[in-house]
């Protein structure tokens, strides 16, 4: 059921999308063709949860005789003639979705979905480089097969509750709440353990969160600590992330303090 044709994990494969992947894999310019940007999933990274989702890949490039054409894949790995994953964009085979900016200069576009119950694994959050492949009208073209980079993370979920409410001024608050994140060989949410996640306050009437202490998550990604109660205001724990899972606050939880 799972790794569809859209994610291999390539051995000896060839002619894919006109180049030859990834057996003779090289970079190459021929003409005058330049790349001078490539996006992904608007320059952020791409946080997948349990459905699917869709993203898009563009670059932009000039040439004197004007852009024709634009393909892409991401891989990860050491190797890009032997890659631990690859990834071609939807309905791969069609032209990009190419807009002119003037004679020479086009940006074109593709987009990727992932689909988190049918072929990614947890294995695959990560780092992953990002191939492009450019074609001008007058045959000219450009192959990068690691132009930049993007992330693929297991989208997270953070909840925080403080208790008693209302609570007397200077008597103790126990502030709880839970770090999850997808678990793609599972279909499910699961705790993200052992994390640093700071606990914040923000005082009412006011817009910033300041921390007052951090604490690691349990074993099943559990948080528990306490706080002295002083004045009126929100609690909320706040996790900076990591390179597989995105960074994630949760919504503050709002004490009266009499």
């Amino acid at each position: 059921m799972r790794k569809r044709a859209i994610f291999a994990v390539l051995a000896g494969v060839t002619a894919v999308g006109g180049f030859i992947v990834p057996s003779a894999y090289a970079d190459e310019t021929v003409g005058d063709i330049q790349i001078t940007g490539v996006t992904v999933n608007g320059g952020k990274d791409i946080a997948v949860g349990l459905a699917d989702k869709t993203i898009t890949v563009s670059v932009t490039a000039t040439d004197p005789s004007g852009i024709w054409d634009a393909d892409f894949h991401l891989w990860r790995g050491t190797d890009p003639d032997n890659p631990a994953g690859y990834i071609k964009p939807n309905e791969d085979t069609t032209p990009a979705d190419c807009v002119a900016s003037g004679a020479t200069t086009s940006t074109c576009s593709k987009t990727f979905t992932f689909e988190p119950d049918q072929w990614l694994t947890n294995a695959d959050a990560g780092t992953w480089k990002v191939g492009v492949q450019v074609w001008a009208n007058d045959d000219s073209r450009v192959q990068r097969d690691t132009y930049t980079s993007t992330r693929i993370q297991r989208f997270s979920k953070l909840t925080a509750n403080a208790s008693p409410e209302p609570v007397a001024t200077g008597k103790t608050l126990t502030v709880t709440g839970k770090l999850t994140r997808a678990n793609w060989d599972t279909d499910s949410y699961a705790g993200y353990t052992v994390q640093p996640v700071k606990l914040q306050f923000r005082k009412a009437g006011t817009s910033t969160y300041t921390t007052v202490k951090t604490v690691n998550t349990s074993s099943t990604g559990d948080l528990k600590t306490t706080a002295t109660a002083s004045v009126d205001g929100y609690w909320r724990w706040n996790f900076a992330g990591t390179s597989t899972t995105p960074a994630v606050a949760a919504t503050g939880d709002y004490v009266d303090v009499q």
